[in-house]
C-alpha cells in the first residue's frame, strides 16, 4: 500500500476531487494549509500586492493499494498542472499495514 500526499492549489481542488472519483479513488482526507514556497517575487492582483511564497494550499492524504499508485499520481498531475510556479508537490511513502477499526480486519481490502 502507498500513502500519497499532495499539496495543491486550492483553486484546483474541485477538479482533482472529481478526477480522483472518476478513476475510483473515493476516499481521502484533506486539510487547508499555509506554507512557504520558493518564489521570492510577489504578484499584484487588482492593485494589491501579495506574496506567493506564503499562500493557502490544500493538503490531500490518500492511501491506495499498490496497483492504484500510478493512476492516482497521474490523475493528480493531470488535473493540477497549470505550468506555473506554485502548482504543488506530491509525496509517496509506503504503508506497512492498515486496520478497519469497526471490524478489526486488516490488509488492503480494508481500503475498498
Amino acid at each position: 500500500m502507498k500513502k500519497i500526499e499532495a499539496i495543491i492549489r486550492k483553486s484546483k481542488f474541485s477538479s482533482v476531487k472529481k478526477a480522483l472519483h472518476e478513476v475510483g479513488v473515493n476516499f481521502f482526507s484533506y486539510w487547508d494549509v499555509t506554507g512557504l514556497g520558493n518564489e521570492k517575487i510577489g504578484h499584484v492582483y487588482r492593485g494589491v500586492s501579495y506574496s506567493t511564497s506564503d499562500i493557502q494550499r490544500r493538503y490531500l492524504s490518500i492511501v491506495v493499494n499498490d496497483d492504484f499508485e500510478e493512476v492516482t499520481i497521474k490523475t493528480i498531475l493531470d488535473s493540477c498542472a497549470t505550468g506555473e510556479i506554485g502548482d504543488g508537490k506530491i509525496f509517496v511513502s509506503t504503508i506497512d499495514e492498515v486496520y478497519r477499526i469497526r471490524t478489526g480486519e486488516k490488509g488492503g481490502d480494508t481500503l475498498k
